[in-house]
């Protein structure tokens, strides 16, 4: 039988819990939370995170993406990610964001330090691979060319 997954991560336990689910092949049923609009705009964004492969890496790690009005995160404690409108403006940014924190939730479970430094440098390295992923497997020429010009700006950022 399979376990439910915590409906917190928090103490622990939830996160030890959380953690063995994950590693025996637990999936979420991911749920998206907000108005119609924002819920056409992220299938959008999780369609190219289907295409490039990663979209059991993004259901093992989070189970939720939530509208809110501040700045998009990753909300550990819910193994949710809270998005707002202007992330979902470019598609392929947005399911980069996604896969990267699905990434820090990753390392969150696994009980490594999960933001700032070393971490984010690590969690920004599976965003650009993932941009490289979709440029290689999607057919569109469009997302093709929007993944070259994201991965030109990453290149040049003076944070890597």
């Amino acid at each position: 039988m399979v376990s439910r997954f915590p409906r917190r991560v928090y103490t622990v336990d939830e996160v030890e819990k959380a953690r063995k689910l994950v590693e025996s092949g637990y999936r979420h049923r991911l749920s998206v939370k907000g108005d119609a609009n924002f819920k056409k705009e992220v299938r959008g964004a999780v369609k190219h995170v289907k295409t490039a492969g990663l979209y059991d890496f993004l259901r093992s790690y989070i189970g939720r993406i939530v509208e809110i009005n501040g700045f998009s995160q990753l909300r550990e404690a819910e193994a949710a990610i809270w998005a707002n409108m202007q992330l979902l403006e470019n598609p392929i940014e947005a399911a980069s964001f996604f896969v990267q924190k699905a990434s820090q939730m990753q390392e969150f479970l696994d009980g490594r330090v999960y933001y700032g430094g070393a971490a984010e440098a690590r969690s920004v390295e599976k965003r650009i691979r993932f941009l490289e992923a979709l440029r290689l497997k999607s057919r569109s020429q469009a997302v093709k060319d929007e993944c070259k010009r994201i991965l030109k700006r990453w290149a040049e950022s003076t944070f890597l």
